[in-house]
C-alpha cells in the first residue's frame, strides 16, 4: 500500500512495532504521556467521559513499561523514579528503534508546561504515595516538571519530541489547551535547545498563524498529518502556505494514515490523506509562483524538503530508501 502512496518511510506510532512492520520502512515512534503521571489519577479519569477511557489506556501503558523494566511499582521518590523509571524507558525505546518520542497531552492535560523547580516536583511527589490522590494544582506542577526532565532526556539519546497541536477527537476535547504557543516556554527553555520538537498537525487548521510563528526556534518543526482527514486540500492550503512563507525548511509532509472500518481502512484512509496532502503542498507552491513569491525551480526545492528532504535531515536517516 505504501509503495502505491509514494510513500518511503512511515512513522508508525504505536505501543511497539507489529509483524512486517521493520526498519528503515517502518520507524517506530511510542507514546510517552504516561511517564507524566505517576501518582494517582483517579481524579484527572473523572474529569469526564473521555479522559477515562483515555487514562485508563494510560493505566496499561504504564503496566507494560513497568514490566519491562522488570519493577512491580513507582518508586518512592522522584530521584528514582527519574533514574529508575524514565531515564531506561527512553533508552530501552532508543535500543528498539524509536526515532521520536509523542505526546498526546492535549487529551490529557493542557500544553501549558510551565517552568518548575525540581524542589517543589520532589516535594509534591513525596506528599502523595500510593491511594492519596493528588491536587490537581501539585499534581500540574509535577508534570510540568517531567515533561521537561522526559524533554531533555529524549534530546540527549536523539529521539525527536512529537506534540498533538490543534483540534482533537471526542466530545470533551479542549481546543484552548491544544494551541501551540502554550509550548512557548518550552521552546525557548536553553536547556531544551538539543531537543527537536514537532508540532504534529501543525495547530489543526486552527493556529496557522502561530504556528508559523513558533518555527522560528531553531529545533522546532510542524508537519501537515491530521488536516489531511479533518478538512479539504483546498481549506489547508492557506495555513500550509503561510508556514512555507516563514520557513519551509521546517514543514513536513505527514497524512496520519490509520485503520478504520472494513469499509474504509487503510487503502482509503491511505489514499485520501495523501492526496490531500500533495493537493495542498501543490497548490500552496503554485500560489506563491503566481504572486512572485518564488520561482518554479525553488517550488521544486521547496517540494523536495516539504516531502522528505527535511524528515531526512531530522531523523539521521539515509537517503537511499524502499521504493
Amino acid at each position: 500500500m505504501l509503495d502505491q502512496l509514494g510513500i518511503e518511510r512511515e512513522l508508525a506510532n504505536r505501543i511497539a512495532l507489529g509483524r512486517g512492520q521493520s526498519p528503515p520502512r517502518f520507524q517506530w515512534v511510542p507514546f510517552d504521556d504516561i511517564l507524566l503521571f505517576p501518582l494517582d489519577n483517579s481524579s484527572l479519569a473523572g474529569q469526564s467521559p473521555d479522559h477515562r477511557i483515555f487514562f485508563s489506556r494510560e493505566a496499561l501503558l504504564l503496566q507494560r513499561y513497568l514490566r519491562q523494566l522488570g519493577v512491580d511499582s513507582v518508586p518512592a521518590t522522584l530521584l528514582d523514579y527519574e533514574v529508575k523509571i524514565v531515564t531506561p524507558i527512553l533508552e530501552l525505546q532508543k535500543k528498539n528503534g524509536a526515532v521520536a518520542i509523542k505526546f498526546e497531552a492535549a487529551y490529557l492535560r493542557s500544553l501549558d508546561f510551565a517552568p518548575a523547580q525540581r524542589a517543589d516536583a520532589e516535594r509534591i511527589y513525596s506528599l502523595y504515595p500510593k491511594g492519596k490522590v493528588p491536587s490537581n494544582l501539585d499534581y500540574k506542577i509535577l508534570q510540568d516538571y517531567l515533561f521537561r526532565y522526559v524533554a531533555r532526556e529524549a534530546g540527549h539519546l536523539g529521539m525527536a519530541v512529537h506534540l498533538h497541536t490543534g483540534g482533537g477527537c471526542g466530545g470533551y476535547f479542549h481546543l484552548e489547551g491544544s494551541n501551540p504557543v502554550l509550548l512557548d516556554s518550552v521552546f525557548n527553555d536553553p536547556s531544551l535547545r538539543k531537543t527537536n520538537f514537532v508540532m504534529l498537525h501543525a495547530g489543526a487548521g486552527n493556529f496557522d498563524g502561530l504556528v508559523a510563528y513558533l518555527l522560528m526556534k531553531p529545533n522546532v518543526y510542524a508537519d501537515i498529518s491530521e488536516q489531511t482527514w479533518m478538512t479539504s486540500a483546498h481549506h489547508m492550503v492557506s495555513g500550509l502556505r503561510f508556514m512555507l512563507e516563514w520557513y519551509p525548511e521546517k514543514v513536513l509532509f505527514g497524512t496520519d494514515l490509520f485503520p478504520g472500518s472494513p469499509q474504509v481502512d487503510w487503502e482509503e484512509v491511505g489514499y485520501q490523506t495523501n492526496r490531500n496532502a500533495r493537493l495542498a503542498l501543490a497548490e500552496a507552491l503554485t500560489g506563491m509562483m503566481r504572486d512572485g513569491e518564488i520561482t518554479r525551480q525553488q517550488a521544486g526545492t521547496i517540494a523536495k524538503m516539504v516531502m522528505r528532504e527535511t524528515a531526512i535531515k531530522l531523523y539521521g536517516w539515509n537517503e537511499l530508501q524502499t521504493k
